[in-house]
């Protein structure tokens, strides 16, 4: 009967429809997979972005060979070998409020050239001192300079208790939507020192500021 002959005909179309789509799934998992193949292949070409701060150069200061991460140097034209009578480069430190990363530059100098904030604050700065003292961070004194000595809107703050004090002068943004940067000058080891610029904000962890960046700078030899 025409009827039954249709009926017996509906399950092969039935079949034939059902293996054309499980190849199509088929072959789409092979793209797909061969895709993913691809990707990984050139993700293993092209190194990731912190693989070149295991590439380290040799640059030679104050009579010591420092062995320094590329990605370390503040200018790319100072990323070469050889001596060099300056370096500066820029970390980021968990030295921000609640261990928030905040960009610190450091200038490493024979230490002929620079002479210690610590040693400033005795020598001068203590003679420039206005009577007011300014809060701030607990375990700092905050005084103010005469702005007629050419210290204008500066502030040195120091830690008063300590025989070798940590010492910074920090000074107003000329744009106000900037914030104050703080200098900080000290020797490291034999025959280099150290300028470190920071925000005024570090100012709130400054008993890990020196232990967070000498940590950093002992390993290229620095200390």
């Amino acid at each position: 009967m025409p009827g039954n002959a249709h009926t017996r005909h509906h399950p092969q179309g039935s079949i034939g429809f059902n293996l054309g789509a499980i190849m199509l799934v088929v072959a789409m998992l092979g793209l797909g997979g061969a895709y993913l193949i691809d990707a990984a292949g050139r993700a293993d070409r092209h190194p990731t972005a912190g693989d070149d701060t295991q590439t380290t150069l040799t640059r030679t200061l104050g009579g010591k060979d420092l062995e320094i991460p590329q990605a370390w140097f503040r200018y790319d034209e100072q990323r070469v070998e050889g001596f060099a009578k300056q370096i500066d480069l820029r970390l980021q430190l968990p030295l921000g409020a609640r261990g928030k990363l905040e960009a610190i530059d450091i200038t490493l100098l024979p230490r002929s050239r620079v002479r210690p904030s610590a040693s400033l604050l005795d020598g001068v700065y203590l003679h420039q001192f206005l009577p007011e003292q300014i809060a701030g961070p607990p375990g700092l004194v905050g005084k103010p300079l005469r702005a007629d000595d050419g210290y204008e809107d500066e502030i040195v703050w120091y830690d008063a208790l300590a025989a070798d004090p940590f010492v910074a002068k920090c000074s107003k943004p000329v744009v106000e939507t900037e914030a104050s940067q703080c200098l900080r000058t000290v020797y490291l080891g034999e025959g280099i020192a150290a300028v470190y610029a920071f925000p005024v904000a570090v100012l709130e962890n400054w008993r890990q500021f020196d232990p967070e960046v000498k940590a950093r700078l002992g390993k290229i030899g620095a200390l």
